[in-house]
């Protein structure tokens, strides 16, 4: 079976930036199940499945445009750091942020006696990716994963919908 929308794909990969430095990846644990179409993937990977084949393996880079977008430095900021109110706040922390554009995920870069430095870049915007990818097993997604929007593990998806 080729992969097409509404497949359930199982894959192993490895990706990387494009200096080599490796990012993630499946070949050390279980392969990850996805429902093509869902958007789970980032784009330019779910492009790419299309119309591969179990036992299929194949190297593929994306550039940011259809992996986590380009960087944008007007979302690097700094402000006050009494907007922690009190709290221990320390670089590489991650927090949700309300933002006039709805939640917002960041990161701090830097603390100062008066500011924090956040980041509402994803963390790997801007950068191009290189994968490795192995099709183990593609099958038709089952009514239930159809309607829940992703893929079930045997015995199906572990949660309440």
């Amino acid at each position: 079976m080729k992969i097409s929308n509404n497949s359930v794909v199982t894959m192993h990969f490895t990706v990387s930036a494009e200096d080599g430095t490796q990012i993630d990846s499946s070949r050390k644990g279980e392969p990850m199940v996805v429902l093509q179409g869902s958007h789970y993937l980032i784009q330019g990977l779910e492009d790419a499945l299309e119309g591969k084949a179990s036992g299929d393996k194949f190297e593929l880079s994306v550039g940011p445009e259809l992996a986590y977008g380009e960087r944008h430095d007007n979302l690097v900021q700094a402000v006050p750091k009494n907007m922690f109110d009190n709290m221990d706040i320390e670089a590489g922390m991650q927090f949700r942020a309300t933002t006039d554009d709805g939640e917002q995920s960041v990161i701090v870069l830097d603390v100062t006696d008066d500011e924090v430095v956040i980041d509402g870049n994803h963390p790997l915007s801007g950068l191009t990716l290189d994968f490795e990818v192995e099709i183990i097993d593609v099958r038709a997604a089952t009514e239930d994963e159809l309607a829940h929007g992703h893929a079930h593990a045997p015995g199906g998806c572990g949660h309440q919908h």
